[in-house]
């Protein structure tokens, strides 16, 4: 069923949740995507307006949650999964929902962060090189790498030419002390806690 349905940015995802949990089960989940499989919906709307009929299917893989609901059927986890995209902070935001179950008791949270370059139509909007990627973190609020996550207000622009995603990713592998990023509205700051 995964491989059928799922598209490339879905098997991506799949590929990195299924590696980061390690046969664990019932782990709420955390899926973020700054613009999800928006290259269905375009199908779907180019379809439509040809005036062809939508297939249900197609039409539930589209939208935003598909991805960690198909996840969560597939290994018949019972736990919550929450999908959620917020422009170039999406994984930071992420994140904060994350400690937020942690906060409420889970005792580990997997996040989820994948994205797609945008369909030529969008290319017009895109403010960064959108590549594909995808990551999975398991959150805990003990043990292993501490880090802290902080934002003040600020309008600086977003830098960068990586999606904040990747950018994320890299401060987490690359074992610099800290890193801040902006996303027009607010500046996040990262740092390693020691």
């Amino acid at each position: 069923m995964l491989r059928r349905r799922a598209g490339f940015l879905g098997k991506m995802a799949l590929e990195v949740a299924y590696q980061c949990l390690d046969g664990r089960g019932d782990i709420p989940t955390v899926f973020c995507s700054r613009h999800g499989d928006v290259a269905r919906a375009v199908e779907l709307l180019s379809d439509l307006a040809r005036g062809e009929a939508l297939s249900p299917t197609a039409f539930g893989m589209a939208v935003h949650n598909a991805i960690p609901g198909l996840f969560t059927i597939a290994r018949g986890d019972r736990a919550n999964h929450i999908a959620l995209a917020s422009g170039a902070a999406t994984v930071e935001h992420a994140v904060i929902e994350a400690c937020g179950l942690l906060a409420d008791g889970a005792p580990a949270v997997l996040l989820i962060a994948c994205d797609c370059p945008l369909p030529e139509v969008f290319a017009p909007f895109e403010d960064c090189e959108e590549q594909p990627f995808a990551w999975a973190w398991l959150v805990t609020a003990g043990g292993g790498e501490a880090l802290s996550l902080s934002w003040s207000a600020s309008d600086e622009a977003p830098a960068g030419d990586m999606p904040g995603g990747l950018q994320v990713a890299a401060f987490h592998l690359g074992g610099v002390r800290s890193m801040e990023r902006c996303d027009g509205r607010l500046r996040w700051r990262w740092s390693r806690e020691a």
